[in-house]
């Protein structure tokens, strides 16, 4: 192989570029860009081009002549006929110049426009996925038999059973510094004993579903998601549906069903592990007894909070659920988008929840709160 080079020749009326050579990726002078500046500096005049004794060119070679022409045909060229034939093939390449340029208003404009129409195109897609959940809601009532027991006990068993300890710690820990900070205020105004007030329905009430939902959405919605795109990108759905097995049915509902289950047993769980660390806290803090503090907490504390907080678990896992599902189902074939929507998912569920609760909190102001 010989290198690519370039030779000028004086005419009378003009400059003639004799090229010769192979001109390859590999036999290209370095660096290319210095190189291609000769190029368009020797294509900026009037000059005749002659390529015959060029013995080998690439796709690489024939884009850089074509780049330092500008783009077009020099007005005199002497070139065989194959490697007329390559730079022709470059020629019909279509150039990319990209989006045109806009004012900044207008930009943000747009972004606006494609992030509402994102939320419509999933808000279609969870509404259709919840239609269709209820549709093999009603073919199972009908056939028994074909309940997918294994799939419901084995996603009640990893979202319910295998949280518990992560669950309790981090109630309890919360119920600690909960607890501590409250002592460190009430104590200023000798309101000792109304921490179990405090406690008790901060806990049941708010901190329980939420700490819960916020750590399900990070370990289970994640999981479910990163589970349905894998299996989307390995095209095991695919197979499932030439076998004529229902997605929705065998993947989607055990899932929803089994984590709305789930969440109000594991919100109990938090909240009991969250009001035991607070007991503790004001133990050794404030000096309260255990006794009081137990025999307080009924009273001060209705029955109605525990049902709100069991009722926000309920909705949470089945909205968590949702998304992780909704959000796995649209994972395309490839890495990258199994980590952008396992991420989504995350957020939007995460977002979702403390939506649901900001409702919540404004429907049930007047709700189990004594006077």
């Amino acid at each position: 192989m010989s290198a690519a080079t370039i030779a000028t020749v004086e005419r009378a009326a003009s400059v003639q570029v004799q090229l010769a050579g192979d001109w390859t990726l590999a036999t290209m002078p370095q660096p290319i860009s210095r190189f291609e500046l000769r190029l368009r500096h020797l294509a900026a005049g009037d000059a005749d081009w002659d390529l015959r004794a060029i013995a080998r060119m690439d796709s690489a070679g024939g884009i850089l002549l074509w780049r330092a022409w500008g783009r077009r045909w020099p007005a005199s060229l002497a070139i065989s006929p194959r490697h007329r034939s390559l730079i022709e093939r470059v020629e019909a390449v279509p150039v990319d110049v990209g989006p045109p340029s806009s004012p900044g208003h207008l930009n943000a404009l747009l972004l606006l426009g494609r992030l509402v129409l994102a939320a419509i195109d999933n808000l279609a897609g969870i509404v259709a996925l919840i239609g269709q959940l209820v549709l093999d809601v009603a073919h199972l009532c009908r056939h028994p038999r074909d309940i997918p027991w294994r799939e419901f006990s084995a996603n009640l068993f990893k979202s319910g059973a295998q949280a518990l300890p992560v669950t309790a710690l981090i109630g309890f820990l919360i119920g600690v510094v909960l607890s501590y900070l409250s002592a460190l205020q009430l104590a200023t105004f000798g309101a000792d004993v109304f921490i179990v007030n405090l406690l008790g329905i901060s806990i049941v009430r708010e901190l329980g579903p939420m700490l819960v939902a916020v750590l399900v959405a990070g370990r289970s919605g994640s999981a479910m998601t990163a589970q349905i795109g894998v299996m989307r990108v390995t095209e095991e759905i695919d197979a499932l549906a030439t076998m004529g097995v229902s997605r929705s049915q065998r993947l989607v509902l055990p899932k929803v069903i089994a984590l709305s289950i789930a969440m109000p047993l594991l919100v109990v769980w938090c909240s009991a592990a969250g009001i035991i660390g607070g007991m503790v806290s004001a133990n050794l803090q404030m000096d309260l007894s255990y006794g009081f503090f137990i025999d307080t907490l009924p009273k001060v504390v209705p029955v109605s909070n525990l049902w709100i907080g069991m009722s926000k678990g309920a909705v949470f896992g089945f909205l968590i659920a949702l998304l992780a599902c909704h959000f796995g189902l649209r994972v395309k074939p490839n890495t990258e988008s199994l980590s952008s929507q396992t991420t989504t998912s995350v957020v939007t569920s995460i977002t979702v929840a403390i939506l649901v609760d900001a409702i919540a909190a404004i429907l049930t102001r007047n709700v189990g709160i004594p006077l």
